[in-house]
């Protein structure tokens, strides 16, 4: 069967299939209704970023990218727990409250769905990153993608100090595991997009749906064979996909010179290496912040996304720092 003709068998069924599963990458886009706009003032943006900034600490989701225009919004998230439906309705039923409550209004703010692209990581996240930065440029909000205030470029490019919600990391250690050296490249590659007529990522999207190479998708046609994800296909792909904790940790400790002890006890606070081990469990172990915690000493969840916060913060500040980690990472990655 072609991909084309799976295109057809399968996803022209109707609205676009939602298809979750742990781990996986999306292009997320939502538009005001009516095409009307959805942020007014800057304190309706730093609203909407304080919820995903809440989501990402409470649900565990991975925010590489986004980008806040007038009418709508761009955002790449990943889900190391199969939870997009729930995530998404609550950041747009979140921000949707607050917005009808500010303006005294009622009704619809976004139109529809919002829409979720299941992204291949390793062929296309890069593309869509900078395609996600740009839109300020194509939009003609901005002349350069830095001008823009809102979107997560400035922290890429270290014009602006590094959000600790933002996951920086896997882009940039695609370039080098120097940040600042990453940072110089990723500035080069995106303004690329602005010298060139660089096509849009998205145009190679099946179905409305899954935007991969051919190995990807037949990936995902596997998955869908029948019918979407059931409980059961989800907990053999986290047990098959997913790296055990105590491999991590012992990465962890080996790359930092250190002893396992010390990455797991709850007194060694200021363990660079503890940070490092429970930011890289908490991203491909799948378990959930208080499983992490029960690892780590018995830490609370919200400790968890505070260590894994500080260890980003400290990967886009100290050069040493973000070599270790990165070698790490780079066992893992998928």
């Amino acid at each position: 069967m072609t991909l084309r003709n799976y295109s057809d068998t399968v996803w022209l069924m109707g609205r676009p299939l939602r298809i979750q599963y742990p781990g996986a990458l999306y292009h997320i886009t939502s538009r005001g209704n009516e095409r009307k706009k959805i942020f007014v003032h800057d304190a309706d943006r730093i609203r909407f970023l304080e919820i995903l900034k809440d989501y990402h600490d409470c649900h565990g989701i991975l925010i590489h990218s986004y980008v806040l225009m007038d009418n709508h919004y761009h955002l790449i998230l990943e889900t190391p727990y199969d939870n997009l439906s729930k995530v998404m309705h609550g950041i747009n039923s979140n921000y949707t409250g607050y917005f009808n409550r500010r303006y005294k209004r009622t009704g619809h703010l976004l139109q529809g769905r919002y829409k979720a692209i299941l992204v291949d990581k390793d062929n296309y996240l890069m593309e869509l990153s900078r395609y996600v930065h740009l839109n300020p440029v194509r939009a003609k909000a901005a002349d350069r993608p830095e001008q823009y205030r809102w979107s997560s470029y400035c922290g890429y490019i270290g014009k602006e100090k590094a959000s600790p919600w933002i996951e920086y990391i896997w882009v940039l250690t695609q370039l080098s595991h120097d940040i600042k050296k990453a940072s110089r490249k990723y500035k080069e590659f995106v303004e690329e997009g602005l010298r060139k007529e660089i096509t849009t990522p998205l145009k190679d999207v099946y179905g409305q749906t899954v935007l991969g190479d051919e190995k990807f998708i037949t990936k995902i046609k596997k998955m869908l064979t029948g019918k979407a994800l059931s409980n059961e296909i989800i907990a053999r792909q986290r047990l098959k996909m997913r790296p055990n904790p105590d491999e991590i940790i012992k990465a962890v400790a080996k790359a930092f010179g250190v002893n396992e002890d010390m990455v797991r006890e709850k007194g060694q606070r200021n363990s660079m290496a503890r940070k490092a081990a429970i930011y890289l469990v908490q991203r491909y172990s799948g378990l959930k912040n208080e499983e992490i915690g029960e690892m780590f000493g018995g830490i609370h969840f919200s400790a968890v996304s505070k260590a894994a916060d500080r260890l980003k913060q400290e990967t886009a500040e100290n050069k040493q720092v973000a070599k270790l980690v990165g070698a790490v990472n780079s066992k893992f990655k998928a």
